[in-house]
């Protein structure tokens, strides 16, 4: 009943949910698509995948239907890094014998799943709150925002083996990520999920311009690179 409720918020019916499409069919046994976001720490370390529940609010269509025929592994250490650990020579390393790969999609599934996500916007008044100013960053700087004033270094990848591998990689994110919802996330990230990993630094408006047009700058060197 509850993710029936948060399904109408979403407006989606309750018919369609029961029918099912392509979202229930390939991607509800492992991500959350009707909400409502964990709201425990028991619900959020049982995570299988990101939520999706938000997905219209968060992602670019067009890189959902690209990365759903090829996936690519965003988050190095899995959903929850504690659960693909193992101890190694020097430290803490990943074993990657514990961590699944994503199936892939014919880009006509892509296509419809991709569709179908980005009809799930419930967080439209925080979209609606933040505005993009127009500029760019020389490297170095946005790196000192990201790693030294900030030390978001210590979670996420600013290029591939380099930097913290407990979140997501970071030098993709503007390809698949809204400006908005970056600036949103970063700003208050408990807003969209109270039982993030993320903390709210209370970063300033001005650095969250900084890591809007870092993050697009390294989307744009990575694309380049390939």
């Amino acid at each position: 009943m509850q993710r029936i409720m948060f399904a109408a918020l979403l407006g989606i019916s309750g018919a369609a949910l029961a029918e099912g499409g392509m979202l229930q069919k390939e991607c509800s046994s492992c991500h959350n698509i009707t909400g409502p976001v964990a709201q425990t720490l028991k619900e959020a370390f049982a995570k299988q995948g990101p939520d999706l529940s938000y997905a219209g609010n968060k992602y670019r269509e067009e890189w959902i239907v690209s990365w759903l025929q090829k996936p690519v592994r965003i988050r190095p250490a899995g959903m929850y890094y504690g659960d693909h650990l193992k101890a190694g020579v020097k430290s803490d390393e990943i074993d990657t014998a514990t961590l699944k790969d994503h199936a892939a999609l014919s880009k006509a599934d892509a296509t419809k799943v991709a569709h179908e996500l980005m009809e799930l916007k419930p967080h439209n008044d925080l979209i609606a709150k933040e505005k993009i100013e127009p500029g760019s960053i020389i490297k170095q700087m946005g790196e000192m925002n990201f790693d030294k004033f900030w030390g978001c270094m210590a979670c996420h990848l600013i290029e591939p083996e380099y930097g913290g591998l407990s979140g997501p990689e970071m030098y993709t994110a503007a390809k698949r990520l809204q400006p908005q919802f970056i600036a949103s996330f970063i700003r208050n990230p408990q807003a969209w999920e109270p039982k993030t990993w993320m903390p709210n630094k209370q970063v300033s408006e001005g650095s969250i311009q900084k890591f809007v047009q870092y993050l697009d700058l390294l989307s744009k060197e990575s694309a380049n690179a390939k």
